[in-house]
């Protein structure tokens, strides 16, 4: 492996780390410049720009809403002033489900298009890939009913965190990418595509 190749897939593991720690820890203006003025955030509950993200996360805050993250390993190719990550993660969202307090773990990948700009490495498109998750009440000793056709209708990669996130005002995407099938499949072409030097498909 080329040294500038390693070198671009350090810098952007980095930049990945920072998105997670910033994020959670709420660090707002630190968390603003891991993103290319162009971002967008992909998620369940949100489709947009990393600044609108950004202003609804700290209003899902100011109603205790509570989301948070942690990464695995990470596999990035680096082509050029362009890069494809994956990095395995876990989403971990806390709610009430009809009076239990409840947390679920999704566990899946973040699918990042990155870009080397005049300030580094920036987050250009993330895309998480929901690959399964689980719902349990906090309290072990609850005992927690849910509606099994609601549940039925939700994709299974993401089926309790839609559940949850359904439950306390959230609209939920449904067509999200998942381990297998059509979605990740095309989102997978699509970044080959852009890798490629072709314009990003949002």
């Amino acid at each position: 492996m080329a040294l500038t190749s390693l070198t671009g897939e350090l810098e952007i593991r980095q930049l990945l780390e920072r998105w997670a720690v910033w994020r959670d820890a709420g660090d707002w203006a630190r968390f603003a410049s891991v993103w290319h003025p162009d971002g967008v955030m992909m998620a369940t509950w949100f489709q947009g720009p990393f600044t609108e993200f950004i202003r609804v996360t700290r209003e899902g805050w100011s109603r205790g809403v509570s989301i948070l993250h942690f990464l695995g390993g990470s596999a990035i190719e680096v082509r050029g002033d362009r890069a494809i990550a994956q990095t395995k993660m876990t989403i971990s969202q806390r709610g009430d489900v009809d009076g239990t307090v409840c947390d679920v773990v999704c566990t899946g990948r973040f699918y990042d298009f990155v870009v080397r700009t005049d300030e580094g490495w920036k987050l250009l498109h993330r895309q998480p890939i929901y690959e399964k998750d689980r719902i349990d009440p906090v309290d072990p000793a609850a005992r927690l009913t849910l509606d099994a056709q609601a549940l039925a209708e939700l994709p299974a990669g993401y089926r309790h965190l839609a559940y949850i996130q359904r439950r306390i005002g959230y609209e939920v995407k449904l067509d999200m990418p998942m381990l297998t099938g059509a979605a990740v499949e095309a989102l997978y072409a699509r970044g080959a595509r852009w890798l490629s030097g072709q314009p990003i498909e949002r």
